[in-house]
Parts: C-alpha cells; structure tokens; sequence
C-alpha cells in the first residue's frame, strides 16, 4: 500500500513577498532570487588589509594521481544526482581506467594555469526545499535552497580544496581562532574550547560572559575584489588567485519548485552555498577581519577572547565583575560592528545574544546589557542558551543538554516502530 506520499511545497500562490502574492510562477522566480541570490549594495575598504602581513608566496604544483583517489574515495554513493545525471557511482568507475584519470588531472591544470573556470562547471540546479518546525510556510525565508552541481566539477573543486587548506595552512595563515569550515575542526571543538575558557576563568575566581553574533547574509555578501586581496595576503600564486576570480563570477543557477522550473538566472555574488569550495573560501574571508580585530582589541586594552564558528561567532569576557564583563563586550561589539562594515559585512543585531556562565550558589541575577547606541537590542542573560547544538546553563551542568537529547532519542526509537512494516523506508523529500 502506497502509504506514504511526497511532501508537496506550497502552491506559489501561497507565497508572499514584499506584501505581495506570487501570482505567476515569473513572480516566485524573482522572489527566490532576491531571497537567496541577491544582496545589499555594501561598500568595502581595501586600504583595510594593509593592516595585516602578507605572507611568503606558496609554490602550486601540478595535481597527482593520488590527490584524485583520496578525494573520490570520501565521496558518498547515494548524493543526489547531479544535473547532468552523473552519479559518484559512475565517475569512480570511469576515473579507474587511468586515462579517464589523467585527462581529468590535465583539465583541472589547465583551469589553473589559463586561470578559467569552465562555463559548463557554472551551472547548478537549487532545489528548494522547506526548513523543519515554522509555523507558516507563506515566506521564502521559511525554505532552504539545497544546490545540485555538475559531478566531474564537484570531484575537480574537492581536490582543490585539499589543496588550498594545505597551502593556507602550511603558510600560517589560519586565525588560531577559527573553529568552523577547516579541516578537523567541527562543533565539538568550538565547544570543548568554550568549556576550557569557562573553567579556566573559574580557576581565577572569575566569571566569563559570553556575547554571540551573526553575521547577516555572510555567504552572498562576500566581496569578490576583497577575497581576491585576500588570496594573495594568504601566499597564493597570482595564477590562482586569477583563477579564483574566474571561479567567482557568471555563475548560473536554475530553480526548483515541486514540477516547476525556470532555465537559469545569473549569480555574481559570494561563493556559493553547495560547493566544497565553500567552506574554505568562506573561512579564508573572515581571516583578516578577526586578525585585525583582536590587533584593535590589545590597542584599546579590551581584555578579551574570540571564538569564530562560520558565521557565528562569540567574544569572551572573563572578570570578577560582570558590570566590567559586560562594558568589554559592548566595546568590543562595538569595534567588530565598524570592522565588518570595511569587509562589506553587516551584523544581524536581532539574533546577538548574552550569556552569562557563573557558579556561584546564590541566586543569579546578571546585570542587562544595553546595545541600543550600536543598533541592537537591550540584552537579558536567560537560564539556558542554545549555540552549535549545545545546551548551556550558568553553571555548566547539562542537565538541560542531556534532557533534550535523551528525550529525541528515544522520540526517534519509537518512531521506528512505525517504520517495521516499511520495505522501502522513507525518501528524503518524504522527510518533511
């Protein structure tokens, strides 16, 4: 019995933009785009990066054989297809015969050394799909854009990023601070650092303050002429960065709508959300932005620590005072909030948040933190705080964590009982 059906999206009707209903499917196309592919006008300032030294230039030498079979190795067998219907079952079959292999070495240094990206590796399909647990779906905000990429290209960019993460690591360039987008570097980390901080500080008889922000619309937002400045601050041959600046533009994308499609817009701005260039791209971006700003902070004798996970990132304050905790995070709010005006970024006010981590067996009653002079909100330290996935209470006990976690596991087991007759299971469309 077909008991299961696909989760259909809403009729474009449905859909609202600017106070207005997608009448026609032209009105969800542009809606889309505007929502997930365009960006605000915002002006950068590349006299910024002088402040930051650029480093020994890294010779990039020619891919081998086994940068190719590392990188296809990692790649999963049942990804979505691609839009040109090439499944990584297939490529690792054609890349076994050693002349499928050495062609596509030879392709991937030719783009380097003519410093081109090919137009048939630009397009991708966005398939859009709604985000899990809104209360209304009448928003294009309330729906995630999941990118299709041609295969042989995703395969290409894997081996590149391998490479790019070496060099910018080799050269030192990495911010110590950087727990997201990197190589052996996830959640857990930025986590485990946070809990050394916390307990380090109690060591001193102090408390530490933490003050969490994000960075509004960071992927599109990233200014190509700056990035651009940035690769050869980070060592990169003048053909790579050239290449890169390829990469970046005249990219296209088509939309997906349950059996609606449009042929393709054209995307100029970011990086790109799907690629696996990505997460390094994105990384490499925000370097000197947090150099420069920890450089700002010992100038003004702001005592602070930096944690940056992608776009969200926290300072740390640690003292005896939280009235002291909370005047250096509205200083140091304050500076990063210019800064990242210079890197054409801009801070999302309404989801910055404070915490408070204190051990102390009296009642708790943390002072409010007033960000209104800079644009955000007054701020209340709450009970718990929800940041990567963990739970944290003032006092670092995980109860709230282990609670939450527990009960969805065993929320999960049951639900498995419902599958027991299932032969097929569930598709991922389905999922929703």
């Amino acid at each position: 019995m077909n008991w299961i059906n696909k989760c259909k999206l809403p009729t474009i009707e449905a859909i609202k933009h600017d106070g207005h209903l997608c009448i026609f499917p032209e009105n969800l196309w542009d809606t889309l785009h505007n929502t997930f592919n365009t960006t605000l006008n915002c002006h950068i300032d590349p006299n910024i990066l002088h402040e930051i030294e650029c480093k020994p230039t890294f010779q990039w030498y020619p891919f081998s054989k086994e940068e190719f079979k590392q990188a296809i190795s990692k790649c999963n067998d049942s990804s979505a297809p691609s839009p040109d219907k090439l499944t990584w079952h297939h490529l690792k079959y054609i890349i076994k015969q050693d002349e499928c292999l050495i062609n596509s070495i030879n392709i991937t240094d030719v783009c380097i050394n003519l410093e081109y990206w090919l137009s048939y590796f630009k397009c991708s399909s966005m398939v859009v799909i709604p985000k899990p647990n809104k209360m209304t779906y009448d928003q294009p905000k309330a729906f995630r854009p999941i990118i299709l990429l041609n295969t042989l290209g995703k395969l290409i960019k894997n081996v590149i990023t391998e490479r790019l993460q070496f060099t910018v690591t080799s050269n030192d360039f990495i911010h110590p601070s950087q727990l997201g987008r990197l190589k052996f570097k996830f959640t857990t980390n930025a986590g485990i650092a946070l809990m050394h901080i916390v307990h380090s500080g109690w060591a001193k008889g102090k408390s530490t303050s933490t003050l969490a922000f994000n960075i509004s619309q960071f992927f599109p937002l990233l200014n190509h002429h700056l990035f651009i400045l940035i690769l050869e601050k980070a060592g990169l041959k003048p053909k790579v960065s050239s290449f890169f600046a390829s990469y970046l533009i005249m990219r296209k994308t088509s939309y997906l709508w349950n059996d609606l499609s449009f042929p393709s817009f054209t995307v100029n701005i970011g990086v790109g959300q799907g690629s696996a260039l990505s997460p390094i791209l994105s990384a490499l971006y925000l370097i000197p932005f947090l150099y420069i700003l920890e450089k700002h902070l010992i100038n003004l004798k702001i005592s602070v620590s930096i944690l940056s996970f992608v776009d969200n990132s926290l300072i740390i304050a640690q003292n005896k005072s939280l009235d002291i905790s909370n005047s250096y995070l509205f200083c140091s709010y304050n500076v990063l909030s210019k800064l990242l005006n210079s890197f054409s970024l801009i801070v999302e006010h309404v989801k910055t948040k404070v915490f408070h981590f204190n051990r102390s067996h009296e009642a708790f009653n943390p002072p409010l933190l007033d960000l209104s002079l800079i644009g955000s909100p007054t701020l209340c330290s709450k009970n718990t705080w929800k940041y990567l996935g963990f739970i944290f209470n003032h006092k670092l006990m995980f109860h709230q964590h282990i609670d939450h976690y527990s009960n969805k596991a065993i929320s999960t087991v049951k639900c498995m009982k419902l599958l027991g007759n299932s032969t097929r299971g569930i598709n991922p469309v389905q999922k929703y």
